[in-house]
């Protein structure tokens, strides 16, 4: 989070700020961990409202995050391919992805699992002593 723009929270939430936001999200939109045999954590992913309007309540924002140690093993797929129907099935009928640039893992993951490109919010955050841009990807679900 310190090192990096990949979030642009400036400082790690604690573990009682974690699961306030499992527990707030988990029960809208969904949230779920990717647990590996011996109990360490690979990833999460979750969903989330997409604005505060009433009208956008069938669109989420989801969020994913690997861990770099199980990259390219299949966490992403395997957290989207369980997310992805579970906010389906909670009546969304899109999902809305943000992904600081540049990061070419998380933009192959995103349009491998059928997001497009839909445009970029130049200079919208200020992390690491620099502006940073992002970019929005788009599924129908």
């Amino acid at each position: 989070m310190t090192d990096n723009w990949v979030s642009f929270e400036t400082d790690p939430p604690d573990a009682a700020e974690m699961a306030r936001r499992i527990a707030d999200h988990g029960a809208s939109h969904g949230w779920l961990i990717a647990e590996t045999a011996d109990g360490r954590i690979a990833g999460y992913a979750y969903g989330s409202a997409h604005r505060s309007r009433a009208a956008y309540a069938p669109s989420a924002d989801v969020a994913i995050y690997v861990d770099p140690a199980f990259a390219r093993q299949g966490v992403g797929r395997d957290l989207y391919g369980a997310l992805l129907p579970m906010l389906k099935a909670r009546g969304c009928h899109a999902a809305f992805a943000g992904i600081a640039l540049p990061n070419d893992g998380s933009i192959a993951l995103h349009e491998a699992m059928g997001f497009t490109p839909v445009g970029i919010y130049r200079e919208v955050g200020w992390k690491m002593d620099g502006w940073r841009d992002v970019g929005w990807w788009q599924r129908l679900l």
